[in-house]
C-alpha cells in the first residue's frame, strides 16, 4: 500500500516518478486493473463540492501529486521524497518505457482530431511505440449503446494504457465507471496532457512550475476558461489548508460512502 498525505481529505500519494512507474509497471506485468488519478489544486477543491469525487480519488490506485502545492503539503505532512508527479511528464514517461516494454497504449479523449495527432506526435518521438487505438468522444452523454462499443473497441484493441483526456472530474468519473471493464490493466487521467503534446496548447516553462505558478501561466494564457478554476479555487484552498494545519478542520482518508 502506497502510503498517502491528506490533503483536505484526499490521499496523494507519497511518492516521485520512478515510484509512479514502477507501480505502473507492476499493475501491468500482473494485469491487474487500477486507475490513476493525476491531481492538483483543482481536483482537491472538485472534490470538497462533491463526495462521490472525493471517493473516486481515494479508490485509485496511485493519486499523483500534479501541482507544487500538493508536493509542499505531502512534505510539510512528513513524507519528505515526496516530488512532482507531473501528468505530462508521467505520459512521456511511460510511452519512452513502453518501447522497451511492448506496452500498447490507447487515446481515449481531447477534442475531434485531437487524440489522432496526438498519436501522430507520439510515433515521431518514439519511433517503435505501439498505439492500437485512438478515439475523441462526443461531448454530450453517451447512451448505453455507445459506451459499450467503446468498452469493446478498447478490449479488442488489447490496450495495457488507457490514456484519459477528459479533464477533470469527467476523467476521474470515467476511469472509476471503466476500470476492469476491459483488458487494459491502467487507466491515467492526464487531462490538457493531450493538448499539450499535440502541438496544440504551450506548456509552462520548467522553472515556473517549479516555482509552483504553472496556474499563472495557463491563467494567462486561457483567461476565459480558467479565470474561475485559480482566482476562486486558488484562496478558497489556501484557507482550506490552513485550518487544516491548524486542526480547526479534521478530514477522513476513508472513501466517502
Amino acid at each position: 500500500m502506497v502510503p498517502r498525505a491528506n490533503v483536505l481529505g484526499v490521499g496523494v500519494s507519497a511518492i516521485d516518478m520512478t515510484d509512479a512507474l514502477s507501480r505502473i509497471e507492476e499493475w501491468i506485468d500482473r494485469r491487474t486493473p487500477h486507475y490513476v488519478t493525476v491531481t492538483g489544486v483543482h481536483g482537491v477543491m472538485e472534490s470538497q463540492r462533491d463526495e462521490e469525487l472525493r471517493r473516486i480519488h481515494n479508490a485509485a490506485g496511485l493519486v499523483t501529486p500534479d501541482g507544487m502545492p500538493l508536493v509542499w503539503l505531502s512534505r510539510l505532512s512528513g513524507f519528505h521524497d515526496v516530488r512532482r508527479v507531473y501528468g505530462p511528464d508521467l505520459m512521456l514517461e511511460c510511452c519512452a518505457r513502453s518501447v522497451e516494454r511492448g506496452w500498447k497504449h490507447f487515446l481515449y479523449g481531447g477534442a475531434e482530431g485531437v487524440p489522432e495527432l496526438l498519436a501522430e506526435r507520439l510515433r515521431e518521438r518514439f519511433p517503435g511505440i505501439d498505439i492500437v487505438g485512438a478515439y475523441s468522444p462526443p461531448f454530450r452523454p453517451l447512451t448505453d449503446e455507445e459506451d459499450e462499443r467503446i468498452v469493446e473497441t478498447i478490449d479488442r484493441s488489447e490496450a495495457d494504457i488507457v490514456w484519459v483526456g477528459l479533464g477533470t472530474p469527467k476523467q476521474e468519473r470515467w476511469m472509476s465507471d471503466h476500470v476492469g471493464r476491459f483488458s487494459a490493466s491502467v487507466l491515467v487521467g492526464v487531462g490538457a496532457a493531450f493538448d499539450f503534446h499535440a502541438g496544440l496548447k504551450r506548456q509552462a516553462p520548467a522553472w515556473i512550475q517549479r516555482a509552483g505558478l504553472e496556474w499563472l501561466f495557463r491563467l494567462l494564457s486561457e483567461p476565459r476558461r480558467l479565470w474561475r478554476r485559480y482566482c476562486i479555487n486558488n484562496p478558497l484552498f489556501i484557507g482550506a489548508v490552513l485550518l487544516q494545519q491548524i486542526g480547526v478542520r479534521r478530514y477522513d482518508l476513508e472513501p466517502a460512502r
